[in-house]
């Protein structure tokens, strides 16, 4: 079964150019392995790999037994791909459970990302999400919103210590149309430390504000971070 995200994939046209945006806006320094980057974060890893766009290419779940979980999935009806699988457009991976140590903050810790909040999934057709997160991978669907103000219908599957969201428009009908990333939204325990040491770093940031959910406080890297756009969240007490 799977026990939770292990970590999101990150293509990067020069990955160089990438480790140091993400070095500069996480503020942890990264592991290299095998001309790759890691950012290992409590709840997730942020993984950088060399690729052809600047963007996120996948997700990969620990699983206690990942062979038998790869068989079980595509029984279900999910397409094999590689050595993973694809969910309509969204590939997937499953990986070993493992322990590696937390990246180290640049500065202080109350300026660097604590964790991953979300990961945010753009969908066309939300009961296609709902079978192949939910029933096919047995993701657990925490909660199922409409709001007719926002134009928009949100599921939310918990996952280990993340989140993976699916937005849907309502305004549009269902189709066939593959799902695709929209963004990382990373966990701040300190926004305002947070805001000033990524300004500075040189990030084109919003003002902190009040977000939609009670209790939380946000803000926008709006510009500077190749292929993941990014929001910081500082979550209530009760989270």
């Amino acid at each position: 079964m799977i026990l939770g995200l292990d970590h999101v994939a990150v293509g990067a046209t020069d990955i160089e150019a990438a480790t140091r945006a993400f070095t500069a806006l996480l503020g942890r320094q990264p592991e290299r392995r095998d001309g790759e980057a890691w950012f290992q974060l409590p709840n997730m890893a942020l993984r950088l790999t060399p690729g052809e766009a600047d963007a996120i290419v996948g997700l990969s779940f620990r699983s206690d037994d990942p062979d038998a979980d790869l068989t079980l999935m595509t029984r279900r009806g999910l397409t094999a791909a590689g050595s993973g699988l694809d969910a309509a457009g969204i590939p997937v991976a499953l990986s070993p459970a493992n322990e590696r140590p937390i990246s180290a903050p640049t500065q202080d810790v109350a300026s660097a990302v604590a964790a991953l909040d979300h990961v945010v999934v753009r969908t066309r057709n939300i009961d296609r999400a709902v079978a192949n997160f939910g029933g096919r991978l047995g993701l657990d669907l925490r909660l199922d919103r409409a709001n007719e103000a926002w134009g928009a219908r949100q599921l939310f599957f918990r996952c280990g210590g993340a989140v993976v969201e699916f937005g849907a428009s309502l305004k549009s009908p269902p189709s066939d149309e593959p799902d695709s990333f929209g963004g990382l939204a990373w966990r701040v325990t300190d926004p305002d430390a947070a805001h000033a040491r990524i300004a500075a770093a040189g990030f084109d940031v919003s003002e902190v504000r009040t977000g939609r959910k009670p209790g939380t406080k946000v803000f926008t890297v709006r510009s500077g971070v190749p292929g993941a756009p990014s929001l910081m969240i500082q979550q209530g007490a009760e989270d």
